[in-house]
């Protein structure tokens, strides 16, 4: 069932509660606020893969290609928001300077979990935002945009702890770190050397080893192996007639022990048994 009332302006709510479902990447040019109610769903952003749970909250600057991938026989219940940012701006200016779109524009593609407290007041606004919909008229409309509004106040508020970890980072660090990163995601399925980030960054391989540790917590290797991996779990849910050892030479490891290996350390299971508890009968 698919719950949405018809309105003129640029803010699309919907209440979906079915089983079949189309796993097709996409993208949009405006924002996405998801909501997971209830299910079985890994949410595919890009190259990650979040395995969701009832309270978990997706914000989505729609640019990024995503798509849900859930299992058809469980009940798939999630309240999904689409909205332009021009459709909020009569109703955001004089609300003491508060960027509370600040999420969408800086962290890009966010995962939030909610429990207890957070999650009850979280279903409550958009139980009223339905609500003030259904009433299908002008003033029933315009209390659901000041509902969606204070949403988006709740969900500034969640992200300070990011947005303020985020705004701490050395810039000229950030910009360096995100140029290896950027490296790495366009040629994560190549034969990867730090002599290349090196001479494609014109910077010593070893303060680029330890710039990046510094920054993210993990060496380089590491998070290249964490995107190989992630890239093979998108490809053992996607494309079931791919063989391990295909997929093992498709995100660019060499040797099938080494990406065996490597799989289990990160997930705690083999490829094989990854790839069969994605596509058991």
């Amino acid at each position: 069932m698919k719950s949405v009332a018809p309105y003129p302006e640029k803010i699309r709510f919907s209440y979906i509660n079915n089983r079949a479902i189309n796993s097709v990447f996409h993208s949009h040019n405006f924002y996405e606020v998801y909501y997971f109610h209830s299910g079985k769903c890994n949410y595919l952003i890009g190259d990650k893969i979040y395995e969701l749970v009832p309270g978990d909250l997706i914000l989505l600057n729609g640019m990024t290609l995503h798509c849900a991938n859930i299992d058809p026989e469980v009940e798939y219940v999630r309240s999904i928001i689409h909205f332009e940012p021009a459709e909020l701006q009569g109703f955001m200016e004089p609300l003491y300077s508060l960027n509370i779109l600040q999420p969408f524009q800086e962290l890009n593609n966010y995962r939030i979990r909610l429990l207890g407290q957070e999650k009850k007041e979280f279903e409550e606004i958009l139980l009223r935002m339905h609500e003030r919909l259904a009433q299908k008229d002008p003033i029933g409309y315009s209390r659901f945009r000041l509902a969606f509004v204070d949403l988006l106040h709740l969900i500034y508020e969640y992200c300070q702890k990011p947005l303020k970890d985020r705004g701490e980072l050395p810039s000229q660090k950030a910009m360096t770190v995100q140029s290896i990163i950027s490296f790495l995601e366009n040629n994560y399925m190549e034969d990867i050397h730090l002599e290349q980030l090196q001479e494609h960054l014109h910077m010593s391989k070893f303060y680029l080893s330890k710039l990046f540790k510094e920054v993210t917590g993990i060496t380089i290797f590491d998070f290249l192996y964490r995107r190989r991996i992630n890239q093979a779990k998108i490809l053992f849910l996607l494309q079931k007639k791919l063989t391990v050892t295909d997929v093992c030479y498709r995100v660019g490891f060499k040797h099938l022990a080494h990406f065996s290996r490597v799989f289990k350390k990160q997930t705690g299971v083999t490829p094989e048994q990854y790839k069969k508890s994605k596509h058991e009968a």
